[in-house]
């Protein structure tokens, strides 16, 4: 466990529920609580092509369907801008396949979770406010 950056991270109040709880327990919950996101850097090619809609992917022109076959044969950024031109290219600005794709970009995690540290236990809590 990184105490260091826990202790940093106990400093501000939580961004979401306010400021830490007293009790190292209570604050070690709330710190674990997931109702955070953070953004998901990769996604692979099996996750983009499920993530297609029927409808939309069956009214694609033939050259169209094939690009985006054989974009899906690789993990991508979703993130990256030309990658989400690309999906722009493909299905339109504001097509369900778009809409399923941006859902996948985020992640729930806790506030520790997204800080890198895990899952902080009271003793933890309590060692970082020591």
């Amino acid at each position: 466990m990184d105490i260091a950056k826990l202790k940093t991270l106990l400093a501000s109040p939580h961004p979401v529920s306010g400021a830490w709880q007293a009790d190292d327990a209570a604050a070690a919950v709330q710190g674990n609580v997931v109702d955070c996101e953070e953004n998901i850097t990769s996604l692979s090619g099996n996750q983009l092509f499920t993530a297609t809609n029927g409808t939309e992917f069956a009214a694609l022109t033939d050259a169209k369907r094939s690009n985006w076959i054989s974009w899906c044969n690789t993990d991508r950024d979703p993130w990256n801008e030309v990658n989400v031109a690309f999906v722009d290219f493909i299905f339109g600005d504001n097509s369900a396949t778009k809409t399923a794709l941006a859902a996948l970009r985020k992640r729930a995690v806790s506030l520790f979770q997204k800080n890198g540290l895990g899952f902080v236990y009271p003793g933890h809590i309590e060692n970082a406010r020591t």
